[in-house]
């Protein structure tokens, strides 16, 4: 029997994790989607089933900077969007990455911002 795949492991703990946690109108959903070239985040009301906020990493200036600090950047971007929409708290959902490297500066980007988790 062999181990499993790195996409296998990730949505595994994906699930886990989403058993855990819900977003709901006074507290959404902050969820990521990292990929190699790219990081997505959106504020999702889970119980409305919609998208409230988004965010990506096409939309910050990102000359000379490397991806850890595009996503700190792309934090703060959706926390000053969400403060927009009166949104303050959420629910952090990694999406089963670790925390560490880009979720992480994304998600302290994001409290830098203003928002709270």
């Amino acid at each position: 029997m062999s181990a499993p795949s790195i996409r296998q492991a990730r949505a595994k703990r994906k699930k886990r994790i989403r058993g855990r946690i819900t977003g709901t109108p006074e507290r959404p959903r902050l969820s990521v989607f990292r990929s190699n070239k790219a990081i997505y985040v959106q504020v999702v009301d889970d119980q409305a089933a919609s998208t409230l906020v988004t965010a990506r990493s096409s939309e910050v200036d990102a000359t000379g900077l490397d991806k850890t600090a595009v996503a700190r950047k792309v934090g703060e971007l959706l926390a000053q969007r969400a403060k927009d929409k009166g949104i303050e708290r959420v629910v952090f959902d990694r999406s089963g990455y670790l925390y560490h490297g880009r979720v992480k500066a994304l998600a302290e980007g994001a409290r830098e911002g203003g928002l709270v988790f």
